[in-house]
């Protein structure tokens, strides 16, 4: 974090506006502010940098969540004050340091809620728990029938703490059907709960079901791609602002004759003569290989330039002939982003590595250096 542009190869700006900008609509699609916001910041921020996006949103937001203890250390250590949950089941190992940091634990079965609550003795200490109920995902989770059972060992314990009941939508970009029965079906188990314990708190939403589905008003929800500035449903990108340009350098500009191969296997192979650049980025920063002859570009004046051949680990050969003002080592090059009137988005460059934007993201290197936008 404590280079500039000036001295990186390849490198992710973050705007740290965008990002807040994010993290209020979701919280006034949420019926209420930012503090409703449990921001996933788990895989280094979806890629963005962990520690420059909690520090951005230290204040902001009302939660963290991540998928396990290293990345809960890490949030706290750039937001102290912040509550922090766990998504994925701790390993045994864990449950010590998770109940000493007063971290909050997912929680599945009645085994794992028995270990914490002797944990917490063992510590003399309390501790908050979210129960997670599997309406659907498949993944952890009690079983609806099951739940019960998990919910009244946690209650029965004076060491554990409900802090919410938890459920997550696997399918709420995909089919709508399915999330709205399974959100009405999880409504009614929660319903029965609240008759027998009085208010239980709540969060099933991830970013498709914040942008694409009523929320209950007041409802905490779990804000993940959205707050990056993608939204998982086209038809609600407006409501989101762009976190993330990437950037590299031009590092050789060369004039190639017909019939020239370019890169690894000579896939490609000039058709005429052509003015080309050598960029400073590859897969080796995060560049999806897999666009290797896919027609994916850059941007270099902000005009698209067609990648060529294959991808290689640390460059990339990229077609300049029709920018108006040739190229020179140093200047920049957008990978994913905008710059001047083009732009090259996530869900365009992911569709070409036939993948999904999360992936693209933390796919992105450490070598990658994650820096701060500049504003004005």
């Amino acid at each position: 974090m404590n280079h500039t542009p000036g001295h990186l190869r390849c490198w992710a700006e973050i705007d740290t506006v965008a990002l807040q900008h994010n993290a209020r609509a979701a919280g006034q699609l949420a019926g209420g502010g930012p503090d409703l916001v449990m921001a996933v910041v788990k895989a280094d921020a979806y890629g963005h940098g962990l520690p420059l996006v909690a520090r951005a949103l230290s204040g902001v937001v009302g939660a963290f969540a991540v998928a396990n203890l290293y990345e809960a250390r890490e949030v706290r250590a750039c937001a102290p004050h912040t509550p922090v949950y766990i998504l994925s089941p701790a390993l045994p190992e864990e449950v010590e340091d998770i109940v000493a940091g007063g971290f909050i634990p997912a929680l599945s079965n009645e085994e794992e809620a028995r270990r914490f609550a002797a944990t917490a003795k063992k510590q003399s200490r309390s501790l908050a728990v979210h129960a997670v109920m599997d309406t659907g995902m498949g993944r952890m989770g009690a079983l609806p029938d099951k739940f019960p059972a998990l919910l009244a060992t946690i209650r029965q314990s004076s060491l554990l703490t409900l802090d919410s009941v938890s459920s997550h939508f696997p399918s709420s970009d995909e089919d709508e059907s399915f999330t709205r029965t399974q959100e009405e079906e999880f409504r009614q188990h929660m319903t029965a709960m609240e008759q027998r314990y009085g208010p239980i708190r709540a969060h099933i939403a991830n970013s498709a079901g914040i942008l694409h589905y009523p929320r209950v008003p007041g409802e905490a929800v779990r804000a993940g791609l959205m707050l990056y500035g993608v939204s998982p449903l086209a038809e609600h990108q407006g409501l989101v602002h762009s976190v993330l340009t990437w950037k590299a350098r031009v590092t050789l500009v060369r004039d190639l004759p017909t019939g020239w191969g370019v890169s690894y296997g000579r896939t490609h192979v000039t058709a005429h003569p052509a003015k080309v650049a050598a960029i400073s980025a590859g897969y080796g920063d995060g560049y999806p290989r897999h666009v290797s002859g896919k027609g994916a570009c850059v941007l270099i004046g902000g005009r698209r330039c067609p990648v060529l051949g294959r991808v290689t680990m640390d460059q990339i050969i990229v077609d300049v002939s029709a920018v108006t003002s040739p190229p020179a080592p140093g200047d920049e090059v957008v990978l994913l982003g905008k710059q001047g009137a083009g732009e090259i988005s996530a869900v365009e460059l992911a569709a070409l590595a036939e993948t999904i934007p999360w992936h693209l993201f933390t796919g992105i290197t450490p070598r990658t250096a994650r820096v701060e936008a500049a504003h004005g």
